[in-house]
């Protein structure tokens, strides 16, 4: 379980199940709960790199981020602390 805690977005934080570069479960604490369980159906199984490929970048009323776009941060973190350190 790897968690993440968001900034400037609604969500507080989120926390996921990685295996093997693929998102296993994914829950977002906070925020708007239909939009991010609509996300979360759509994403896991999903490799890790399509994720941030296809969600990095939105933005969200005008805060230069958005959930999906902290996903992506917490998601290149994990990818640099436990893929380039193995």
């Amino acid at each position: 379980m790897y968690r993440y805690y968001t900034k400037g977005v609604c969500s507080k934080s989120i926390i996921m199940d990685i295996e093997d570069e693929v998102l296993k479960n994914i829950v977002f604490e906070g925020g708007c709960a239909g939009n991010l369980i609509g996300i979360k159906h759509l994403i896991e199984g999903k490799n890790i790199d399509e994720i941030i490929y296809m969600l990095q970048d939105i933005p969200c009323k005008g805060r230069g981020t958005s959930c999906p776009d902290q996903l992506c941060k917490a998601l290149k973190i994990y990818k640099k602390y436990v893929y380039d350190n193995e």
